[in-house]
């Protein structure tokens, strides 16, 4: 499933944990990790130390990294490390890509003080550019990550990118042994009263119908035999966190962005959204990935 898989660092409250659900994911499917904190170079971080120019992020990155790399040697991980500086999200995106990445971890948020860069919009920014699998996950004091998971949310509105992230999410739920919970969205939000009106129920639903529909027939090919099929109407972003608490669901993989039209079903801000405010991990999937 995973060969490669990137870690950016920034040494928040709570990356122990983003961390040991990464070793976990690369343990299970025999993937390397590579750990790597940025350097943010719009900020002013040159200071001297003992008569001598140095760069305090770097300073600071390099013990953050040798905090990294002692946890993983506890969890027996294969690991590398690097320093790298540049602007945060343009640059773990194009570290990603050049190195030819499987998928980024990355927390939601990040510390305050000199070295934050983690941040919620960096974070997105990482999701809207990156043709590399994002996971996101957010790092709360009162919420845990569960692995290996067992019920894995697809949403789908038979875009390329959704239909991109079903085949991911199928994949790694046949290498999980996961059940898959493929949801289409009737976005009955989006349009006036006179249009909803004016358009019978069939068919707004149709295409919904047809995407889960096609998820749950692509599972033949992954050897799925667990897949349920949901087809829902309301606000997207609602009815996914509402499917996250009464599925028991573990974690979502879902296109960064959607089909656009009257009868869209999701938008890139829907996995924005998610991303945000979703209790467990987020993986996003643009189309070419």
């Amino acid at each position: 499933m995973y060969d490669s898989v990137l870690l950016p660092v920034d040494g928040s409250e709570h990356a122990a944990t983003i961390v040991h659900h990464a070793a976990e994911l690369v343990q299970w499917t025999d993937a390397t990790l590579q750990v790597v904190f940025v350097a943010d170079t719009t900020r002013d971080s040159l200071t001297v130390v003992d008569g001598n120019v140095v760069d305090a992020l770097e300073r600071e990155g390099e013990h953050i990294v040798s905090d990294v790399a002692r946890t993983l040697d506890t969890l027996g991980v294969e690991y590398g490390t690097d320093i790298v500086q540049g602007s945060p999200a343009p640059t773990i995106v194009d570290y990603a890509e050049r190195y030819d990445y499987d998928l980024i971890v990355l927390p939601t948020h990040g510390r305050t003080g000199i070295s934050r860069y983690l941040l919620g919009s960096v974070t997105e920014k990482v999701v809207r550019l990156s043709e590399v699998p994002v996971l996101t996950a957010r790092m709360r004091a009162d919420e845990q990550l569960r692995f290996p998971y067992e019920n894995i949310l697809v949403p789908t509105d038979g875009s390329p990118a959704s239909t991109a992230a079903a085949g991911h999410g199928l994949a790694l739920a046949a290498t999980l042994d996961a059940t898959v919970h493929a949801l289409s969205v009737v976005d009955d939000t989006s349009l006036g009263p006179d249009v909803r009106s004016a358009l019978p129920t069939d068919a707004r639903e149709r295409p919904a119908a047809e995407a889960v529909e096609d998820v749950d027939a692509d599972a033949d090919a992954y050897d799925l035999s667990h897949v349920q099929t949901y087809v829902e109407h309301g606000s997207p972003a609602a009815v996914i966190r509402e499917h996250i608490e009464t599925r028991d669901i573990d974690a979502v993989v879902m296109g960064a962005s959607g089909r656009r039209g009257v009868d869209r079903i999701l938008l890139g801000s829907v996995a924005e959204k998610t991303v945000r405010s979703a209790p467990v991990p987020v993986i996003t999937v643009h189309e070419r990935s």
